[in-house]
């Protein structure tokens, strides 16, 4: 099995962010991205949509003989990711928002959360956030608007810049000194966030340690490609290919798919 790929899906483009860490990290691992775009966003979905999207994304992933998936989206992971490892018996990785190291490295204990509405209304976002944050003012945003732009092309437009103003105001306002980014998609963000933001606060995502988990896991099952070769790697969409081609240049390529 250690030669079979790495399956990771998320709501649309975001999860590429997730697929580049695993990717620095894995560099001879098999990867198959599948992008639900068609679908996107996931965090004004109900539960029961957003766990019948990830049941048809995993069922994917399995014709395509995934020896682990990784959930590359947050509210997929915190609606989700339990139904997923009670029905299937490949390991799963999950995404969580990194309340953890936030909570640790803030001074000012208050922290900033940017996260769709599935995810800060989530039983598992608030069974973190009462495990690591006690003590600490979390200042939760719903980022509604952000990922329809991202997925249209627009991470860096004028229109995104004044959102992200709306939405980081108040939160600066209430002295924060860590900003978490609760959605793949975001990372995108971080050079207009870097420009809005003063230089003292923390921008954190969770990209780095999926990975470091994801090799984890697979060393754990022995599911760890040990061949040094040229991996094979696959991104699948169901909206607009030239969208994440535009996120990760022209070394590769990305095909439409109808699911």
């Amino acid at each position: 099995m250690s030669k079979q790929p790495i399956g990771i899906f998320d709501s649309g483009v975001g999860g590429t962010s997730i697929w580049k860490d695993i990717y620095t990290l894995l560099p001879y691992e098999n990867t198959i991205y599948l992008s639900d775009s068609k679908y996107a966003p996931y965090g004004n979905k109900s539960k029961e949509k957003i766990v019948a999207l990830s049941i048809k994304n995993t069922e994917r992933l399995l014709e395509k003989d995934c020896k682990l998936i990784v959930v590359a989206c947050n509210t997929a992971t915190t609606n989700a990711i339990k139904t997923l490892r009670e029905t299937y018996t490949i390991p799963f990785i999950g995404i969580e928002p990194s309340i953890k190291p936030a909570a640790f490295q803030t001074k000012t204990k208050v922290i900033g959360i940017l996260a769709t509405k599935g995810t800060l209304t989530s039983e598992l976002f608030h069974k973190t956030t009462n495990l690591f944050a006690k003590g600490i003012t979390v200042v939760e945003q719903i980022g509604e608007g952000i990922v329809p732009l991202i997925e249209n092309g627009k991470a860096q437009s004028e229109e995104m810049k004044s959102l992200l103003k709306t939405y980081l105001i108040p939160m600066l306002d209430a002295n924060i000194d860590c900003l978490v980014l609760g959605c793949t998609h975001y990372p995108y963000l971080i050079p207009l966030l870097i420009n809005i933001l003063p230089k003292h606060i923390k921008i954190i995502d969770s990209g780095e340690a999926v990975a470091r988990q994801t090799n984890a896991i697979l060393e754990q099952n022995n599911l760890l490609n040990t061949q040094i070769t040229k991996p094979k790697i696959q991104f699948y969409t169901n909206g607009n290919p030239k969208i994440i081609a535009s996120l990760l240049g022209e070394k590769f390529s990305v095909n439409y798919l109808n699911f």
